[in-house]
């Protein structure tokens, strides 16, 4: 599998990335998957048979249950994966267990570690944005992590583009460590990313990490013009947290995801994670899997590259009006913006 740079930073990671919110099935997170350790530990191995070597998991994923399982499944491998977890989610009833101060990133980190089974975790990420701490105070306590060897590389999560853009001057200002990935919600559904956070990326040097790519089902073929939907697809047409998609502009591209796969003999899905391979500053795309045949079909995304005509024919199908400035930097003053 082709392997990227994580950013400007010297981590290679494979294209596409597994993630471990399957592993657990504690709480909410029984709605997403109910993985536990026999089969945890046999996806694990098919994900690093197939070239992957990024693991995604939080702490907040089944109330820790997820890092606890992907801890037991790494035993021996642990070396093989460049292990990524996140902090921020909400591990208790106290006040300050939740959000990214300093006393909760570094109590988080320490329960990671031992909730993973290991001595260090290579990339560790601030789950979500806090409004109520500031970002000096969350970025230093992530540099002494790092000083202390217990944390390798950092990056944040759902970020607004001006707040990951404070994040890197902040860091730069006063030599802290800098986020050198963002994990956000990318997929022909949901192009929003497209705005201000991957230009950010592409500017800053920071890799992104997308999550979402099959747009909670929409685009793995469930959803069909003239067909009936599945049982209980409200939330998947809302696609809340992350809003949803008119159903005309969805059938449309279906369509074409449909027509592509068929001439590329492989998935709907497939097409759909190997289009946001071919956009800028895109380190690896994250996909998660409830059994192997899920796994399996989901690597096969990265054994081929679309073609400029196809990606073409899916930008005009799911492109959406530009916001402003940027729709005046595509008309008015393109000459200075192309």
């Amino acid at each position: 599998m082709e392997r990227r740079l994580l950013g400007k930073s010297g981590l290679s990671v494979s294209v596409l990335s597994f993630g471990a919110m399957t592993f657990g099935g504690v709480g909410m997170m029984a709605m997403v998957g109910n993985t536990q350790e026999e089969e945890a530990e046999r996806l694990v191995n098919v994900a690093i048979d197939g070239g992957i070597n990024l693991i995604d998991t939080a702490d907040a994923y089944s109330n820790g249950r997820s890092e606890e399982i992907l801890g037991h499944a790494l035993k021996g491998k642990r070396h093989d994966v460049v292990l990524a977890t996140k902090c921020w989610g909400r591990m208790g009833p106290g006040p300050n267990d939740i959000g990214s101060s300093r006393l909760h990133v570094v109590q988080a980190c320490e329960a990671s570690l031992k909730r993973l089974n290991t001595d260090y975790i290579d990339l560790y990420q601030i789950h979500a944005f806090d409004a109520m701490t500031p970002l000096q105070e969350t970025l230093r306590a992530l540099d002494d992590l790092v000083s202390a060897g217990k944390v390798r590389y950092i990056g944040c999560s759902n970020y607004a583009g001006w707040q990951l853009m404070k994040a890197l001057s902040i860091s730069d200002k006063h030599g802290y460590e800098r986020y050198i990935s963002h994990q956000l919600y990318y997929s022909l559904c949901g192009r929003d990313a497209e705005t201000d956070l991957l230009p950010v990326g592409v500017d800053q040097g920071v890799g992104t990490i997308v999550w979402g790519p099959l747009a909670f089902g929409l685009l793995t073929g469930k959803f069909r013009r003239g067909k009936p939907d599945p049982e209980g697809a409200r939330g998947s047409l809302t696609g809340a947290p992350v809003g949803g998609i008119e159903r005309e502009k969805l059938d449309n591209i279906t369509d074409l995801l449909a027509e592509i796969a068929e001439t590329r003999n492989c998935s709907m899905g497939n097409v759909a994670m190997n289009y946001l391979l071919r956009k800028p500053a895109i380190s690896t795309v994250l996909f998660g899997a409830r059994n192997e045949e899920q796994l399996k079909d989901n690597i096969a995304a990265g054994s081929w590259t679309m073609n400029d005509d196809e990606l073409a024919k899916l930008d005009a199908a799911s492109e959406k009006p530009l916001p402003y400035p940027q729709s005046a930097f595509k008309s008015v003053f393109a000459e200075r913006n192309p």
